[in-house]
């Protein structure tokens, strides 16, 4: 087949005058060369791999595990302090819709007076402490312990002031209905955030939550 006019020029100069670079011709092995010019990294695959693999055991990575052990964390604050709505379930349609599907499990909560606290112990030390845990689970972990806890301040109020009609009783239902809402937004939010990956930031536990997990 008869070349054109413009390549058998150039292929007649490549194959009368080949490269006399000193470099192509010392007498250095050339695969030595070749390896030479790659990357470290390239040069052992084992090493490649290994990378790969740090990578995806980060602290912070939240693969499908992680995200399902997080999201469910969150129902422990709301189970917990449940008989904050009182005024509001029976008030609404749309959160009794809401809550319905989870009376089983609450009744269950509920069946034992120190479940609370066990459930405590065990998100706090089998899993807030525990390294093998990534900080994904282990800082949403933590955010639904530090809510739970705040209930404290709620439940106190309660005791010391249990009025029984009158201002006092409108107040006490707003400040229930309040901290019920409070622990149903933090419910749908960080569940629904660690479903998807993300990492939800709640209000007022979010950097307490931090500073608590390393």
């Amino acid at each position: 087949m008869a070349c054109s006019t413009f390549l058998c020029p150039v292929a007649s100069t490549f194959s009368q005058k080949p490269l006399q670079s000193t470099f192509l011709h010392s007498s250095v092995n050339p695969s030595f060369l070749t390896l030479n010019i790659l990357p470290k990294k390239l040069r052992k695959p084992h090493q490649l791999r290994n990378l790969v693999v740090a990578k995806s055991n980060d602290s912070d990575s939240a693969d499908v595990p992680d995200r399902l052990i997080s999201a469910l964390c969150y129902f422990y604050p709301f189970f917990d302090g449940i008989q904050y709505g009182k005024y509001a379930i029976t008030q609404f349609y749309p959160v009794q819709a809401i809550i319905q599907p989870l009376v089983p499990a609450i009744r269950v909560f509920k069946s034992f007076p120190f479940n609370g606290f066990l459930v405590f112990l065990t998100l706090y030390f089998v899993v807030v402490r525990n390294p093998n845990f990534s900080r994904y689970v282990r800082f949403n972990t933590m955010q639904a312990i530090v809510l739970d806890v705040l209930l404290i301040f709620p439940d106190l109020l309660e005791r010391g002031f249990n009025p029984r009609d009158g201002l006092g009783l409108d107040l006490m239902m707003s400040l229930d209905s309040t901290v019920f809402f409070f622990l149903l937004v933090c419910l749908i939010y960080g569940s629904s955030s660690c479903l998807v990956g993300q990492i939800p930031r709640l209000p007022i536990v979010a950097e307490a939550a931090d500073r608590q997990v390393l």
